[in-house]
């Protein structure tokens, strides 16, 4: 069940579903907001969505620029796909008869007209126009004109007044740049929304969004990412997992072999997720492909998402295995997405999970999500923080939904003592260790289950080889210390598949 607030008739639709989502429907009407952020974060596209919002719903729309010239804007809307009809622009920005030595003030401080005459030309705008959403760009100029702080506020506070009583709703956009850390504008507006553009050392420029305020309306709190791309602003709200708790049936996944299943206690409980963790080559990610091909193949959508492996050396390794993915592939039962952590935030990638699991990205609602690896995920944003915060509340979100969910998780090193680059065993609710040993000469590999809270599973350690398809031969007991990579042999039979593979 979807916790986010029902949507008001007195709400007005921004027209970026994102943000009406993280809005809890919209802004309310006839109130006035602020919309602050540096410049280049996205403060003019997200104005002019929300006129375009109002173009299409039959209301009387008004853009008043103080700094861009209209041809800026047309240029903005057109780089979109955008019209401006229907938009009724005043350019209130110097124009080149200022420059004149004759239209230089004199006597008087030419702060004391420009700014009268500024406001006097909006109100008639607003007169003649009589829009109901309005847009002023930027308030950076008329803190200019105003040249001292009590004057600017009192000015915005006149415009306040001036609006309240005309049904009319207004946006004003500040850039930041006039005075650092304003906050006067936050104690006028009814709402606050704040944009940020960060630029990592590493990759694409990163955009988030905060509600900082928002009066008499319940919304989502934190910081949200978004993208602004070929159509405007696309918003990635914040996920909270306890929005989405559902009753489902219990099943259970298995993946056709049938000692790897026995281990763990028959299958894997959807709605749960499974840990699979060991050095890397060790054959984690080829389970993986084999429990997502095995439900694709029941008619359960798969969906992988791989930022390690480029999507063709996957699929021809999953060949080489016997797991041949192309009619999985064509029949969109299962779906692999390469991803590229430098171009993409955490918002972005948790929104795309979602999209597969909720059927919104055009294929039927995923059934099993692979994620490999976490550290791509992980450690190709070092300086997002919180991700295993972030990890955590997706995982949640995933066992609400009824997903099973594989993350495969390479540990530093090959031989005996295993690193972890960071703890999620807490994460998941079964966690399949896997390991190198060496035995007879030869270097083998041994998997082994370590932990699963939805029930019983099996203990042993057992040998797994990957020659055409995944084997797994009987529990390992006459050695110890496979676990640690440096096992002694301490039986009189032979328990091991015959050669290692080649």
């Amino acid at each position: 069940m979807d916790g986010s607030p029902k949507r008001s008739s007195r709400l007005s639709a921004t027209g970026i579903a994102g943000l009406d989502n993280v809005l809890g429907g919209g802004i309310t009407t006839n109130r006035l907001y602020l919309i602050e952020g540096n410049p280049g974060s996205g403060k003019t596209t997200l104005a002019l969505q929300y006129l375009f919002e109002g173009v299409r719903r039959k209301e009387p729309c008004l853009y008043v620029t103080l700094s861009e010239s209209k041809a800026e804007l047309i240029d903005v809307a057109e780089s979109h796909g955008w019209s401006l009809d229907g938009i009724e622009i005043v350019e209130l920005a110097a124009s080149e008869a200022d420059l004149e030595p004759d239209n230089q003030h004199t006597m008087f401080q030419p702060a004391d007209v420009e700014l009268g005459q500024t406001t006097k030309a909006v109100l008639a705008e607003v007169e003649r126009v009589k829009p109901r959403r309005v847009v002023i760009d930027s308030l950076s100029e008329l803190r200019l004109l105003a040249q001292s702080s009590l004057r600017y506020r009192r000015q915005i506070l006149a415009l306040k007044q001036f609006f309240t009583g005309r049904e009319c709703t207004v946006l004003l956009l500040d850039d930041n740049t006039s005075s650092a850390g304003d906050l006067q504008l936050h104690s006028i507006a009814h709402g606050v929304i704040s944009l940020e553009h960060l630029s990592p050392q590493y990759g694409a420029e990163r955009r988030r969004l905060r509600v900082a305020k928002l009066r008499g309306q319940k919304f989502r709190g934190g910081y949200h990412d978004f993208n602004i791309a070929t159509g405007g602003l696309d918003v990635f709200p914040r996920l909270i997992a306890a929005e989405h708790v559902e009753n489902r049936e219990q099943a259970v996944l298995t993946g056709g072999v049938p000692e790897f299943d026995r281990m763990l206690g028959g299958g894997i409980d959807f709605g749960t997720s499974v840990l699979l963790v060991g050095p890397a080559g060790c054959g984690k990610s080829s389970v993986a492909i084999n429990y997502a091909r095995a439900a694709a193949t029941k008619g359960d959508r798969a969906a992988l998402f791989t930022f390690d492996e480029r999507a063709e050396v996957l699929l021809r390794r999953a060949t080489g295995l016997g797991m041949d993915l192309t009619a999985q592939i064509k029949d969109k039962t299962l779906t692999l997405q390469q991803v590229d952590p430098a171009e993409m935030s955490p918002g972005e990638f948790a929104a795309g999970v979602r999209r597969a699991v909720d059927g919104g990205d055009g294929h039927a609602p995923a059934k099993v999500v692979v994620i490999d690896s976490l550290n791509g995920y992980l450690h190709s944003m070092p300086e997002e923080e919180f991700l295993t915060v972030q990890m955590h509340e997706l995982l949640t979100y995933l066992g609400h939904k009824g997903v099973v969910t594989f993350l495969v998780l390479a540990q530093h090193g090959m031989i005996g003592s295993m690193q972890s680059p960071v703890d999620t065993t807490y994460l998941a609710d079964t966690v399949v260790l896997f390991r190198y040993f060496e035995a007879a000469g030869e270097v083998r590999q041994a998997v082994s289950v370590v932990k699963k809270r939805s029930g019983m599973h099996e203990r042993t350690i057992r040998e797994m080889k990957l020659d055409g398809g995944i084997r797994v031969g009987e529990p390992l007991k006459e050695f110890r210390g496979v676990l640690m990579g440096t096992p002694t042999y301490g039986g009189e039979t032979d328990t091991l598949m015959g050669p290692a593979n080649v």
